[in-house]
C-alpha cells in the first residue's frame, strides 16, 4: 500500500484580503494609515525572496567552483620540481628530543646524502623526487624570538615530543606563543619510543595526545620516528597534505631570505641597498610598498628582481639554501613609481602657530618667574648634593658624569591621574596650578632605593663569575621590593573590592581636585565631543574617514598589483643600515615582510586583549610590556578600557580600567602604526632572560579609531547622617559648602538602587540635603560618578632582539656558544 502523501498548499494560494476594503481593517491598522505612515519593505529581503530554486543551485555552484580553483591554485604552488618550497619549522620541546636525528632521518629515508653534523642548525631543502614536492627544513636553536620568527612563516610545525621526559618549561611557553599567534598545519612527533615498554606504549602515546590537544584541540594523533618506515609516513603527510591558510599572513606578502648582499652607499659606507632573495609569499610584493625588517624598521623598495634557480646539478645531495647558485642574468620585474611610491613619513607635523594666541595675564607672568626660580633653586641643590656610590669622596663625585635618567622616574613617570584611588589627600604642592597632578615622580625613598641599587650594581658584576645568574640583594632592596610588591597587590585588591572608589582630600578642595572630572546624565548615551581638548599627540597622528572601509579597498589592491606569488624574487631595499646585512645569520630565520597601503603611518590603534590564566600578577594600565602584533614588535605602555559594543545611538564612550582583570576581554589603546587585517596579538613581560618572557594576554586587532573616548571614572562616597522619608542629610563627601553647590547639577545614585539629587547645603562643613526617587536606608552609601578623559602615552618604540641568538642546553641556562 502506498504511503499518503502530505499534502501543501501552493504559496500563491495564500488568502490576501482585497486592500480597497478598509472596514473590515482592526482598529491599530486604521490608527496607523490615519498617521499617515508607509511601511516599506527592505529591498535585500524582496530580493532575497525573489530568488528562485535555480539561482540558488547557481549560487552555490559558483561558491563550489571558486573554492575548488582556490584549492587547484595552492596545489599548484607546492607540486612539481620548480614548485615552491614547503617550509617546515622543526621545533622540538623537549631536552632530550634532536632535530638533527629526525632530518637526518627523512633525508635516509628518500634516498638523498643527509647533511653531516652533531648539531644541524638553520634551513635546509630536500627535494623528493618521488612525491614531486621539495620541502625547506628550518631547524631554530632553543630561542624564543627564533622559534616564534620560524612559526610565523611555516607551512607546517613539526613538534619533536619525547616518550621518557616531560615538556619542560621552554616548550610551554612556546606552544602558549605559538598557540596566541596563529597556527600554521601541525604534525606531533614523539621520539625514544622504542625505549619504553611495549605495553606501556599505548599509554604513552594517548597522554602526548591529550598534552598536545589541550594547547591544539585538532591533534588526534601523535606519530612515532624511530623507524624508516614511520619516517615514509611523516613525509607523505607533509608533502601530500596542503598547508592551512592563516588569513592574518596572507594578507601581507612575506619572504624567508636565503641569500643576502649590501652595496654600500658611495657617499655614507654605512647606509646602502640591500638585496634580500627568496620566494615571494602570501600577497603580492609591490615595488611601490614599504617593506619591514625586524629589528631595524621599514624601508623603500628600489627595485624587484626574478631570481630562478639555476638547473640542478645533482638531485642526490643534501643543499642548503645558502648554497644555491642564482642564474647570472636577472631580469627586472618592477620599479616603483614616483607618484605611488610610499613615503617613509609616520607622522604629521603639528602646526602650534594654528592655535588661538593670546596674551599671557600678570598671574601667568607671575607663576612662570616662580617656576623658573624653583627650577633654578633645585639644579643648585643637585650641584651641591650627588647620588654617588658610598665611600666616595667629593673631588671623585665632580668627575661622576650625570645620567640621563637620575632623577628616578623610570616606570614612574606615566602615572598622570590614575592613581587617584591612591591620592585619599594632597597637598597643596602637589599639585600645579591648573589642577593636574605634580607629585607624581618617584618618593625620596624610592631615590634612595635607586642609590642602593647602583651601589650593589658593581658587586653584581665582580660576583657573576662565582654564582651565575643570581645575585644576593641588599636587605634594602630586599624591603623596597617588598613594599613595592605589597603596594601593587593591596592596590588591585582595593580595586576588585571598591572600584573607582576615591576619597574626597580634607586639605583642599574637591572642586580644584576634580576640576578636569565632569558629570554625565547617561554614560552610554550624553554626548561627548570627541575633538575636545585634544592633547599635542593626536596633531601628530593620522585617522580615516571611514576605516572598515578603506580596509577592505587597501587589502582587495594587495591580491591585485604587484608580483606574483611563488616567484624567486630579489628585493632590493634603499638606504638599509650595514648593520641589517651584519646582523644576517644563515642559522637564524631572517625574515622581510611587506607591508600594505598607509601601513606605515601612526594612529591611535586598538586591540582587544584577554588576561592569560597563568598569570598571576596584577597587570596595572601603562605598565611597560611588550606587543607581538603579527608580525611586528613594540614595547608599549597601553591602556585598558571595557569591551563594550558601539552601537546605534551610543556615543562611543568606554570605561576607563585601571587593572586588567581576569576571564575578562578588555580594549588596549596605544599609538601604534596602522594594521589591516585580523591581527593577533600577544602582550609579553619582559625577565631578565631575554629568552623566557612572561606571557600576560592574548587577542585581536581591532581597529585605528582615534575617537574612541576612554572616560575613566571616580566615585564620591557619602554616609546617610539623618533620613527621613526620600529626603536624607549626606556627610563625608564632601567637606567644603562651596563644594556641594558645584557638584550639585550632578545626579546622585545609591548602593541600593536609587536616584536623587543635591538640594541645598548645610553648614558649614560640607553636609547636604539630597532628594531621592524613593525612601532611603540607614545602611546605604550615597554616591557620585565623575569622569574624565585620558589619553595614551606617546611611548610606543620598535622592540629589539638582544638575545643573539642564544639558545638553552637541558639545565635551562643560556647557551653563549653561537
Amino acid at each position: 500500500m502506498v504511503a499518503d502523501k502530505p499534502f501543501h498548499h501552493r504559496a500563491s494560494l495564500k488568502q490576501a484580503n482585497k486592500p480597497f476594503k478598509s472596514r473590515h481593517a482592526s482598529k491599530g491598522t486604521l490608527r496607523e494609515r490615519s498617521k499617515g505612515r508607509v511601511h516599506r519593505q527592505s529591498v535585500k529581503g524582496a530580493a532575497m525572496r525573489k530568488q528562485s530554486r535555480q539561482d540558488r543551485r547557481n549560487t552555490a555552484q559558483l561558491d563550489q567552483k571558486k573554492k575548488r580553483e582556490t584549492l587547484l591554485a595552492l596545489n599548484r604552488l607546492f607540486t612539481g620540481r620548480n614548485g615552491v618550497p614547503k617550509i617546515v619549522a622543526v621545533i622540538p620541546l623537549c631536552p632530550d628530543v634532536s632535530a638533527t636525528r629526525f632530518v637526518q632521518m627523512l633525508y635516509k629515508c628518500e634516498g638523498l646524502a643527509a647533511p653531516m653534523g652533531d648539531e644541524l642548525v638553520g634551513s635546509y631543502r630536500l627535494v623528493s623526487e618521488r612525491q614531486k614536492q621539495s620541502l625547506q627544513l628550518l631547524l631554530p636553536r632553543r630561542n624564543f624570538t627564533d622559534i616564534l620568527d620560524a612559526a610565523k612563516v611555516a607551512d607546517f610545525c613539526v613538534f619533536l615530543l619525547s616518550a621518557e621526559q616531560e615538556v619542560d618549561k621552554f616548550g610551554e611557553l612556546c606552544l602558549r606563543a605559538i598557540q596566541a599567534q596563529g597556527l600554521p598545519s601541525i604534525v606531533s612527533l614523539v621520539q625514544h619510543l622504542e625505549n619504553v615498554a611495549v605495553k606501556k606504549r599505548n599509554d604513552v602515546k594517548k597522554s602526548l595526545v591529550s598534552f598536545m590537544s589541550y594547547f591544539f584541540p585538532d591533534q588526534e594523533r601523535v606519530l612515532p620516528i624511530d623507524t624508516d618506515a614511520e619516517m615514509q609516513v611523516v613525509l607523505r603527510t607533509l608533502t601530500g597534505q596542503l598547508p592551512r591558510v592563516i588569513k592574518w599572513r596572507n594578507v601581507h606578502p612575506y619572504m624567508l631570505v636565503d641569500q643576502v648582499d649590501f652595496m654600500p652607499s658611495a657617499e655614507n659606507p654605512e647606509v646602502g641597498s640591500l638585496r634580500v632573495t627568496g620566494y615571494a609569499r602570501g600577497a603580492h610584493f609591490n615595488a611601490n610598498r614599504l617593506v619591514h625588517l625586524p629589528n631595524y624598521g621599514n624601508f623603500q623598495l628600489e627595485q624587484i628582481l626574478a631570481s630562478p634557480l639555476a638547473p640542478a646539478t645533482s638531485s642526490a645531495a643534501a643543499r642548503s639554501d645558502t648554497a644555491m647558485e642564482l642564474q647570472p642574468e636577472m631580469s627586472v620585474l618592477q620599479i616603483p613609481d614616483p607618484e605611488k611610491r610610499e613615503s617613509l613619513k609616520s607622522e604629521n607635523d603639528p602646526d602650534l602657530l594654528a592655535n588661538e594666541q593670546t596674551w599671557p595675564t600678570e598671574e601667568e607672568l607671575q607663576e612662570a618667574d616662580e617656576r623658573v626660580r624653583k627650577m633654578q633653586r633645585e639644579e643648585a641643590d643637585d650641584d651641591k648634593k650627588r647620588r654617588v656610590p658610598k665611600g666616595t669622596s667629593a673631588y671623585q663625585a665632580a668627575w661622576i658624569v650625570d645620567s640621563d635618567n637620575e632623577d628616578g622616574s623610570d616606570g614612574y613617570e606615566d602615572v598622570d591621574d590614575s592613581d587617584d584611588d591612591a591620592m585619599h589627600g594632597c597637598s597643596d604642592e602637589e599639585l600645579g596650578s591648573d589642577g593636574s597632578d605634580a607629585g607624581e615622580t618617584m618618593h625620596d625613598s624610592d631615590n634612595e632605593a635607586v642609590a642602593h641599587g647602583e651601589e650593589y650594581e658593581e658587586v653584581e658584576l665582580e660576583s657573576r663569575g662565582d654564582q651565575g645568574d643570581f645575585v644576593e640583594l641588599s636587605p634594602e632592596e630586599e624591603d623596597r621590593q617588598l613594599k613595592e610588591y605589597l603596594k601593587r597587590q593591596r592596590e588591585h585588591q582595593d580595586e576588585l573590592d571598591f572600584p573607582d572608589e576615591v576619597d574626597t582630600p580634607l586639605n583642599m578642595s574637591a572642586r580644584v581636585r576634580f576640576q578636569r572630572y565632569r558629570g554625565l546624565k547617561n554614560f552610554r548615551r550624553t554626548f561627548w565631543d570627541p575633538y575636545e581638548n585634544l592633547p599635542l599627540d593626536y596633531a601628530r597622528i593620522f585617522r580615516f574617514a571611514d576605516y572598515k572601509r578603506t580596509r577592505g579597498r587597501v587589502i582587495a589592491d594587495a591580491h591585485v598589483d604587484g608580483v606574483q606569488t611563488g616567484m624567486r624574487i630579489t628585493l632590493q631595499l634603499a638606504a638599509v643600515p650595514r648593520a641589517a646585512a651584519a646582523s644576517y645569520d644563515p642559522t637564524r630565520p631572517f625574515i622581510v615582510y611587506g607591508l600594505l597601503q598607509h601601513e606605515n603611518k601612526m594612529s591611535v590603534v586598538n586591540f582587544t586583549v584577554t588576561r592569560d590564566s597563568e598569570y598571576t600578577e596584577p597587570v596595572r594600565s601603562k605598565d611597560t610590556l611588550v606587543l607581538h602584533c603579527g608580525f611586528r614588535r613594540f614595547r608599549v605602555q597601553p591602556l585598558y578600557s571595557q569591551n563594550t559594543p558601539r552601537g546605534k545611538g551610543s556615543n562611543n564612550v568606554h570605561k576607563f580600567e585601571r587593572f586588567l582583570h581576569n576571564d575578562q576581554t578588555s580594549v588596549a589603546t596605544i599609538f601604534a602604526p596602522i594594521q589591516f587585517g585580523q591581527m593577533p596579538v600577544s602582550l609579553y613581560r619582559e625577565t631578565d632572560n631575554s629568552n623566557e618572557p612572561i606571557l600576560v594576554a592574548t587577542g585581536t586587532f581591532l581597529d585605528a579609531e582615534p575617537n574612541r573616548i576612554i572616560a575613566k571614572r571616580i566615585v564620591l562616597s557619602g554616609h546617610p547622617a539623618k533620613v527621613h522619608k526620600k529626603s536624607a542629610v549626606i556627610r563625608y563627601m564632601f567637606f567644603h559648602p562651596d563644594d556641594v553647590h558645584w557638584f550639585k547639577p550632578v545626579q546622585l545614585h545609591t548602593k541600593y538602587g536609587r536616584q536623587g539629587h543635591i538640594k541645598e547645603s548645610l553648614g558649614t562643613h560640607g553636609y547636604m540635603k539630597c532628594m531621592f526617587d524613593g525612601p532611603l536606608k540607614h545602611q546605604d552609601t550615597i554616591l557620585m560618578n565623575l569622569y574624565k578623559r585620558v589619553f595614551p602615552k606617546w611611548t610606543t618604540e620598535l622592540w629589539r632582539d638582544t638575545s643573539g641568538g642564544r639558545a638553552f642546553t637541558n639545565d635551562g641556562q643560556a647557551d653563549m656558544d653561537m
